[in-house]
């Protein structure tokens, strides 16, 4: 069981939106970087967005940004991926994923270094 808990998948038409949320599972752990990453079916794990405790700052890949919004509630400690404007591009599943480290700006991109995964929930973009 992963450490980490997401909710909010589903299926949707292209063009709508959905908004995935990512808590911890039980335990409470401070992390410096907590993202989003998707894994299509016959395809690598790649990043989505991250979110940067310190300072808030926030991460995207090419290919969601202006689409997708990554927000944090610390009081509630969990993590949004809004997501709109979706596409069958978009289909995957959707890991959160969360680091102590104080990762560099190259290194929020790459799956291996977060230490803490969820199990993924599904987005399915269709009509």
């Amino acid at each position: 069981q992963g450490q980490l808990v997401e909710s909010g998948g589903g299926l949707v038409q292209p063009g709508g939106s959905l908004r995935l949320s990512c808590a911890p599972a039980g335990q409470t752990f401070t992390d410096n970087v907590r993202g989003w990453f998707r894994q299509a079916p016959g395809k690598d794990r790649e990043f989505v967005a991250a979110f940067r405790r310190q300072g808030g700052g926030t991460y995207y890949s090419d290919s969601v940004r202006n689409r997708f919004t990554i927000s944090r509630d610390n009081a509630k400690d969990i993590l949004y991926l809004q997501m709109n404007r979706l596409s069958p591009e978009d289909t995957a599943v959707y890991y959160c994923a969360a680091t102590s480290r104080r990762l560099i700006l190259s290194s929020l991109r790459v799956a291996g270094s977060y230490d803490v995964w969820g199990e993924g929930t599904q987005v399915t973009v269709s009509s």
